[in-house]
């Protein structure tokens, strides 16, 4: 019994490889350049610092871990060598659950690739992190899903943690970037610790407005991209009442819309098709909802008053 399908893994892998230049991705790239430069120029002057870091928001399957990943893996490549003479690195650690500032410092030091042995307190545990990060090179860290480490009635907890990552941009032995991203809420909580929001630089990821020309620009060039990237003629379905059915599926979320593409023009590639149908995207819609085929945005007249995003949102979670 075969588990890969190979014809669909070759339908879909050109796709899922696939990158759109996004302005956010940009703009995000010019404020870690911002980052990054006054890091080097610091180091280079030999005298204490703090760093710089960035704060990224937007709503969940916007696509921020994805650019923010994309951004990482070239800065990790060797290519960035600081005044010392190594090349830089910057770590990833997703937040997917309430960890305490400790958990955290255990979980950082594995992926230094120093597990820890024996009890510690959290003071040795972050003296440690600090330690190997600068022996390896390491400049940065990406707090990703930040949002969950903190906690609604935890006023006193929270503080703990915002001033965490302050010392951590304060570290004068050796300062760290810190990259948080997470869901909007996040932002509320920085701009409660003053001097640490004053060291971060904030990137929004908003959401798909079609009203707007921009979008609505960007979703034309976005669909014909990747019907290009898969050999496909999308010109029929080249309509604004398609591009809002499109967005209105995808929640108004970028990455749930390129989600729905992928899917989308991999059937279409599957079925033999070398021309677009709405008959595609609403497989594409049963496949990434568990939906019924036949009920989506794709084929419902009235789909505004028929789906709520925030039932699309949960189910799309409970699939994940």
């Amino acid at each position: 019994m075969d588990f890969i399908n190979q014809s669909v893994v070759e339908a879909a892998a050109p796709l899922k490889s696939a990158h759109f230049p996004f302005p956010r991705g940009k703009e995000l790239f010019d404020a870690m350049t911002w980052c990054t430069t006054d890091y080097y120029a610091k180091a280079k002057s030999g005298k204490p610092f703090e760093a710089r870091g960035l704060l990224v928001i937007g709503e969940s399957r916007q696509g921020k871990s994805r650019e923010i990943q994309r951004l990482r893996e070239k800065f990790n490549d060797g290519n960035v060598i600081m005044p010392d003479g190594r090349p830089a690195k910057i770590l990833h650690c997703i937040l997917s659950g309430k960890v305490t500032w400790k958990d955290l410092g255990v979980k950082i030091l594995g992926l230094l690739g120093y597990p820890l042995k024996g009890r510690r307190t959290q003071a040795e545990i972050w003296e440690k992190v600090i330690k190997y990060a600068e022996l390896q090179g390491v400049v940065g860290i990406h707090f990703d899903e930040c949002q969950h480490v903190f906690v609604e009635t935890g006023g006193q907890t929270n503080q703990q943690i915002l001033d965490s990552f302050k010392i951590l941009l304060k570290e004068s032995r050796w300062p760290l970037m810190l990259i948080l991203s997470g869901i909007p809420s996040l932002a509320q909580h920085i701009a409660r610790e003053e001097q640490l929001s004053f060291l971060l630089r904030t990137v929004r990821f908003e959401n798909i407005d079609i009203e707007q020309q921009r979008d609505l620009d960007e979703m034309l060039q976005l669909t014909f991209t990747y019907a290009e990237k898969a050999g496909l003629d999308f010109g029929p379905l080249a309509t604004k009442d398609f591009l809002e059915r499109l967005a209105f599926a995808g929640c108004n979320r970028w990455g749930l819309v390129i989600e729905m593409l992928i899917e989308a023009l991999t059937h279409c590639r599957l079925q033999g098709d070398g021309v677009c149908t709405n008959d595609h995207f609403d497989h594409a819609y049963a496949q990434i909802y568990s939906a019924p085929p036949g009920y989506s945005p794709f084929t419902m007249s009235d789909y505004r008053d028929g789906f709520d995003h925030a039932r699309m949102m949960e189910l799309v979670g409970r699939t994940s």
